[in-house]
C-alpha cells in the first residue's frame, strides 16, 4: 500500500479495505464529471465493473473539489464510508484518481478483465499529496523518427499514469516536418518524408534504404490536444527556428540562404547531427513563419510555444552578403545578434497574441528576448543565467535527463549514445541548482525529460529508453525529495518492483533491471559511447 510512484507527501495506512463490486457507484459533480468519465472508463475496462453515477458520495467512490487545496493538490481517503478523492481543482482530483488506480493493483492498468473470481479492493488509507513543480514534462522528438498518432496518445496515457503534465511536442527538424500547415502544403508534401535513414549513430555505415515519414493532420493535432487536456496535460508545440530547418528549406527553398548555396538542390536530411542549412534572416522568412505560428496557435491553446533556437550554425550567415547586410542594417554586431533578432521577433509576436516563447538555452546568445523562458539543456549554466536575469526556466540538462543516453555501460546496450545515466542517476537528479537563491529559484518552473529519437526507430525503442527511468524522473518532478545524496534509492527500487508489474500490464517494453532482453539489443549497430560530453545531440 506504500508502493506508490511518485511518492506522495503523506500516507497514513488503516486496517481494512473498500471493496468495489457490481453495486459500487462513482459519485461526481459538475466540476469533477470529466475526471469521473475518465476513471469510469479506465476502471471499467480493467475490472468489468459498471460504476454508474452515484446519488450519494458514500456509494463507492466520490470525487469532489475542496477550495482549501491547491489546484493540483489532492486528498484520498479510503475508509468505512468508501473512497473519497478531493482536489483543489479537477487536475488535483485526476492525480488522486491515478493514485487510486495504483492502489487497486497492477491489473487495474489492463484494458479488459482477466476473468475469474477477482476481488477489487482499495486498502484503508489516507494519502495527502501535491506536486513540487508546476512543469513536469516529457519532450518527445517525432521529427527524427515519426510516431503515429496512436503512439502519441499512448504516451499521453503513460505520462498521466506518472503525474507528468507537460508534453513538449518536437514537431520539426532537419529530418522531417510533422504538422500540417494549410497555408504551406509543401511542408508536409515534401518536408514530411526522407528517402532513407541512417541506422545507428551518424558514424554508422548502415542505412535503411526506404522512405521514412509521416505527419499529423490538423484534426489529428486537435485530437491529441483534447486527449491530453482530458488527462490534465498541456501540449507545448515546438517549431524550430532559425536552425534545424533543412526540411522546411527543402520544401520552400526561398527560406534558405540562396546567395550562399543552391537551396533548390536540398532534400530532407537523411543523416543525424546538425545541418549547416539554416533560415535566411529575411522579412520573407519572418512572414512565412508568422503564417506557420498563426495556424499553430489555433491548434494549441498552451501558454508557451517553443521556438527551438538551438544548434544554429552561423557559417552560412558569415558567408552571406545578404545576412551581413542585415546585421549592419539592424546594428546587431554579429551573427549571435542575428539569432537573437530572430527569437526576439517571435517573442514579441507571440506576446502580442497572449502567448509566451520558450526556447533552448542558446537563445541566451546575443541577448535574451524580454519575455522568453529557457529550456536549459546544456547543463545548468543557461538556466542559472536566465533565472538570475529574471527569466523563467525549465531544467532539462543533457547530462542528467536525456533519456536517449545509454542506461548502463557495456556492449549489450542497444546503440549506446552519450553518457551512462542509470536509473539511480536519474533518481538523484536535482532540478534546482544550489547556486540560485530563493528568489532566483522561483523562476524554475520545473523540469523535463527529453527523448530524442535518432536511434529510436519505433515505439519499442522509445519504451526501452524511456522506462524505467521516466518513473524515477516523475518522482523527482512531483515529490518533495531530500537532497540527492540523501535520497532512499533502495526504497525506490522496492517500490519499482510493484511498478514494473504496472508497466507490464500497460505493455511497456522497458529495460529490465538486469539488462536488455535479447530482442532489445542491436548487435553490430554503432552508437556513440563517450566518457565526456557529446559534441552535440
Amino acid at each position: 500500500m506504500t508502493e506508490l510512484i511518485p511518492a506522495p507527501r503523506g500516507v497514513v495506512a488503516g486496517s481494512g479495505e473498500v471493496r468495489l463490486t457490481e453495486n459500487s457507484r462513482l459519485h461526481t459533480d459538475t466540476a469533477t464529471r470529466g475526471v469521473g468519465r475518465w476513471l469510469r472508463t479506465a476502471l471499467g475496462q480493467a475490472t468489468g465493473l459498471p460504476l454508474p453515477e452515484g446519488r450519494e458520495p458514500g456509494d463507492g467512490i466520490a470525487l469532489r473539489l475542496d477550495a482549501a487545496l491547491g489546484p493540483e493538490e489532492y486528498r484520498l481517503v479510503s475508509d468505512a464510508a468508501g473512497v473519497l478523492i478531493e482536489g483543489g481543482g479537477a487536475a488535483g482530483v485526476f492525480w488522486g484518481a491515478q493514485t487510486l488506480r495504483q492502489l487497486l493493483g497492477p491489473d487495474a492498468y489492463r484494458r479488459a478483465p482477466l476473468g475469474g473470481d477477482r476481488t477489487w479492493a482499495v486498502p484503508h488509507i489516507t494519502v495527502e499529496d501535491a506536486p513540487r513543480f508546476r512543469w513536469r514534462g516529457l519532450m518527445l522528438d517525432v521529427a527524427r523518427h515519426f510516431m503515429p498518432k496512436e503512439g502519441v496518445l499512448r504516451y499521453l496515457d503513460l505520462m498521466a499514469a506518472h503525474k507528468l503534465n507537460v508534453f513538449h511536442f518536437h514537431l520539426t527538424d532537419d529530418q522531417g516536418w510533422r504538422v500540417e500547415i494549410r497555408k504551406y502544403p509543401r511542408l508536409t508534401e515534401v518536408g514530411s518524408w526522407r528517402a532513407r535513414t541512417k541506422f545507428g549513430h551518424r558514424a554508422s555505415p548502415l542505412w535503411e534504404e526506404k522512405p521514412h515519414g509521416g505527419y499529423y493532420t490538423q484534426d489529428d493535432i486537435r485530437e491529441i490536444v483534447a486527449y491530453a487536456a482530458e488527462r490534465h496535460i498541456t501540449v507545448v508545440p515546438e517549431i524550430d527556428v532559425p536552425g534545424h530547418s533543412q526540411a522546411a528549406i527543402a520544401a520552400y527553398p526561398e527560406l534558405g540562404n540562396t546567395d550562399v548555396i543552391d537551396t533548390t538542390a536540398l532534400s530532407v536530411w537523411d543523416n543525424w547531427g546538425v545541418s549547416p542549412n539554416v533560415l535566411a534572416p529575411t522579412d520573407n522568412t519572418l512572414r512565412f513563419y508568422e503564417g506557420v505560428f498563426e495556424e499553430l496557435l489555433e491548434l494549441f491553446p498552451s501558454e508557451f510555444v517553443h521556438a527551438g533556437g538551438d544548434e544554429c550554425p552561423k557559417d552560412q550567415w558569415k558567408a552571406s552578403p545578404a545576412a551581413q547586410a542585415r546585421i549592419a542594417e539592424l546594428g546587431l554586431g554579429d551573427e549571435d545578434g542575428l539569432q537573437s533578432w530572430f527569437i526576439t521577433h517571435f517573442d514579441s509576436w507571440l506576446a502580442a497574441r497572449g502567448r509566451r516563447l520558450i526556447g533552448w538555452d542558446e537563445i541566451l546568445e546575443g541577448g535574451l528576448a524580454p519575455g522568453a523562458a529557457v529550456s536549459s539543456w546544456r547543463g545548468y549554466a543557461g538556466g542559472i543565467a536566465a533565472a538570475r536575469a529574471g527569466h523563467d526556466v525549465v531544467m532539462c540538462p543533457e547530462q542528467q535527463v536525456y533519456l536517449d543516453h545509454r542506461q548502463a555501460p557495456g556492449d549489450d546496450e542497444p546503440m549506446p549514445i552519450g553518457y551512462v545515466r542509470t536509473l539511480e542517476d536519474v533518481y538523484r537528479f536535482e532540478p534546482v541548482p544550489p547556486q540560485l537563491d530563493a528568489d532566483e529559484a522561483r523562476h524554475v518552473l520545473g523540469t523535463q525529460a527529453n527523448v530524442w529519437t535518432e536511434v529510436m526507430e519505433d515505439h519499442a525503442r522509445v519504451d526501452y529508453q524511456a522506462f524505467p527511468r521516466l518513473a524515477a524522473f516523475a518522482e523527482v518532478a512531483w515529490s518533495a525529495l531530500p537532497a540527492p545524496a540523501d535520497r532512499d534509492f533502495a526504497d525506490f527500487e522496492r517500490r519499482m518492483a510493484a511498478h514494473y508489474r504496472r508497466l507490464d500490464a500497460l505493455g511497456v517494453g522497458y529495460r529490465p533491471p538486469g539488462g536488455p532482453r535479447p530482442w532489445q539489443r542491436r548487435p553490430g549497430v554503432l552508437g556513440r559511447p563517450l566518457d565526456g560530453p557529446p559534441p552535440n545531440r
